[in-house]
């Protein structure tokens, strides 16, 4: 009964943390569209709750055949119901993206807060409403993990080539934007090291804990890296890596410009450039 019990809740954690993948690798680049902040700020209630009903019913569709949740809902009930886990999943996340980027603050007013927050919360739906399909998804127990084996200079090639494609594909698009800056010029030092904590955890939660692709073949692998902890960090130093080549070839940071600018603002794209990241290590 006691075995029961910790592989239920063993299953829930693993749903959990696919929901909140998928909602970060769908999101992210609505999280860095100011246009997004701007238009929560008069977004009247009657919209509000129209945005909310959308997202909703997103889910409601999207569950009938994908989801977050590893065994599909059976019965209308079952969809209803994690419809709803999955707005909740979406509103959270997207809470945690805008006020781990300083972009929620309380002058701005209540309205103001909700109509971000709700506004952000449709991408993050779908992103929830698609988690199993967003990645192909093998099972773990047909899988052999010898089929992954190789060279182990190979294999690190082969995910850090992934990883930097990722982190390219993604930051690319965000990287020559306004919103760089924008968000950098408030953030203290403390919240710039939460930003990177944030980027490690959630890339370990994409590629180790959401159950995205076949676990046990990724751990059998045998680069130079392939381990939970240190192909997480390696994977990080590469997103940071790229992150700073693509703000340099655009030209938003200059060899003259001040060092912590350079830090923040590489800080603040290797977030999404994590992601992305995580995303094409999964690919391969």
């Amino acid at each position: 009964m006691v075995r029961i019990k910790i592989q239920d809740w063993q299953t829930e954690f693993s749903d959990l943390m696919r929901g909140i993948a998928g909602a970060f690798l769908f999101g992210a680049p609505f999280l860095y569209t100011m246009e997004v902040w701007w238009k929560g700020n008069f977004t009247s209630p009657p919209r509000m709750m129209l945005i909310l009903g959308m997202a909703y019913l997103a889910l409601v569709l999207l569950n009938i055949k994908g989801g977050f949740r590893a065994e599909q809902p059976r019965s209308r009930t079952q969809i209803l119901v994690e419809s709803v886990e999955g707005l909740a999943i979406a509103l959270f996340t997207a809470t945690l993206s805008l006020t781990l980027l300083d972009i929620l603050h309380v002058e701005t007013g209540i309205d103001a807060i909700m109509g971000r927050l709700i506004t952000l919360s449709l991408p993050f739906s779908i992103g929830v409403g698609i988690a199993n399909n967003l990645l192909l998804r093998i099972d773990d127990e047909d899988a052999d993990p010898d089929k992954k084996r190789g060279h182990p200079l190979r294999s690190t090639l082969s995910d850090a080539g992934a990883a930097l494609l990722g982190a390219i594909v993604v930051g690319s698009s965000i990287a020559p934007t306004d919103e760089i800056p924008m968000i950098s010029s408030s953030l203290e030092p403390t919240r710039l090291l939460l930003i990177m904590a944030s980027s490690l955890l959630l890339s370990y939660i994409i590629v180790f804990e959401a159950n995205f692709g076949a676990q046990r073949q990724r751990r059998a692998q045998s680069g130079l890296f392939q381990r939970p902890i240190s192909e997480t960090v390696a994977a990080y130093l590469i997103a940071l890596a790229a992150s700073a080549l693509m703000l340099w070839l655009f030209q938003v940071i200059r060899v003259g410009d001040p060092i912590n600018q350079w830090v923040s603002y590489i800080i603040v794209l290797s977030l999404p450039c994590t992601i992305g990241g995580a995303a094409g290590r999964l690919a391969v």
